[in-house]
C-alpha cells in the first residue's frame, strides 16, 4: 500500500505503471466508496495506460482531515498528490462527487488536466434540502439507515439480487466508510456549484451516465455536457450510478474510444 501526506491529510493511493508516451488516467471515486470500485476497469486498461487511484479524504484508508471540508479541499488534495508524483496533463476520470472534484481541479490547476471523463456526475448534484435530509438521517441513525435507499440509486434491480454476493459487498463498503468523512463529503457536494465554471472547460471532455442512474439521471448529465464546449455524451444501457462496477466492459470501451480521439500530445501540452 502507498500513502502520502498531503495538506496534513494522509492519502492512500496506488500507482500502476505503463508506457510513458500515453497519458496518466486518474480515478476519483464516488461518495461512500474507496478506490476498489475501479478494479474491473483497471484490469482491462492495465499495461496500456498508467493509472493513479486514491481514496479521497474521509474515505477508505485516507484521513478524514480537518472539518468541514469542501470540494475545493478535495481538489487541493488531488493537486498535491499529482505534484508529488510529477504528473501533469492527466486524464481525470471522476465518478459522482469525483466529477465535482475533477471540475474543481481543472478550475484551480488546469496545468494538471489534459482531458476530463465525467462519469455519472453533473455541474451541480442534488439540492440543499435533499443533502440536509441525508445528513440528518446519518447523524441520527448512521450510514446503515440509508443503505437501501442509496443502493437503489447506485445499482439496477438486476444487480441488487439477493444471490449477488457482490451486492452485499458494496453495501459493506458503504457502511464501513467513516461517518464523519461521509457527512463532510455530503456537505461539500451540497455546497458545490460548477454551472458557470463548466462553461469555461477547454480540454477534451466526455460525460457518461447509466440509463437508470438514480443519483445523476441522464437528463442532468446531458445538461452538464451541453454546458461544456465540445463535450461528448454517452449513455450506458442496463446501468445505474456506478458503471465501473455494474458495466465495466462498456465503460472501458467508452474510455478507450475517447482516448483514441485525442490528438497526439493533446494531453501533453
Amino acid at each position: 500500500m502507498q500513502f502520502a501526506r498531503i495538506n496534513d491529510v494522509t492519502i492512500h493511493y496506488q500507482v500502476i505503471g505503463a508506457p510513458a508516451d500515453r497519458p496518466v488516467i486518474v480515478f476519483v471515486n464516488s461518495l461512500g466508496t474507496d478506490f476498489r470500485i475501479w478494479r474491473d476497469v483497471v484490469v482491462r486498461l492495465a499495461g496500456d495506460y498508467a493509472m493513479l487511484l486514491y481514496d479521497k479524504r474521509g474515505h477508505g484508508l485516507s484521513d478524514v482531515g480537518q472539518l468541514p471540508s469542501s470540494i475545493e479541499d478535495h481538489a487541493t488534495d488531488l493537486a498535491g498528490l499529482l505534484d508529488l508524483l510529477s504528473v501533469k496533463d492527466a486524464v481525470i476520470l471522476g465518478l459522482s462527487v469525483g466529477g465535482l472534484i475533477a471540475q474543481s481541479l481543472y478550475q484551480r490547476r488546469p496545468d494538471l488536466v489534459g482531458a476530463l471523463i465525467l462519469s455519472d456526475t453533473a455541474h451541480k448534484i442534488g439540492t440543499a434540502e435533499s443533502w440536509n435530509a441525508r445528513i440528518a438521517a446519518v447523524e441520527k441513525n448512521g450510514i446503515g439507515s440509508i443503505v437501501d435507499a442509496i443502493m437503489e440509486r447506485w445499482f439496477t434491480p438486476a444487480f441488487r439480487r439477493p444471490e449477488n454476493t457482490a451486492y452485499s459487498g458494496y453495501c459493506n463498503m458503504l457502511t464501513r466508510q467513516p461517518v464523519e468523512g461521509y457527512i463532510a463529503a455530503c456537505e461539500a457536494i451540497r455546497d458545490a456549484d460548477f454551472t458557470e465554471a463548466a462553461k469555461r472547460i477547454a480540454v477534451p471532455t466526455i460525460c457518461i451516465v447509466g440509463d437508470q442512474d438514480g443519483s445523476t439521471p441522464p437528463d442532468l448529465v446531458l445538461s452538464t455536457a451541453k454546458l461544456i464546449p465540445g463535450a461528448r455524451y454517452e449513455v450506458i444501457p442496463d446501468c445505474a450510478h456506478i458503471p465501473c462496477v455494474e458495466q465495466p466492459e462498456a465503460l472501458t470501451a467508452i474510455i478507450r474510444a475517447f482516448l483514441t480521439t485525442l490528438a497526439p500530445g493533446e494531453t501533453n501540452r
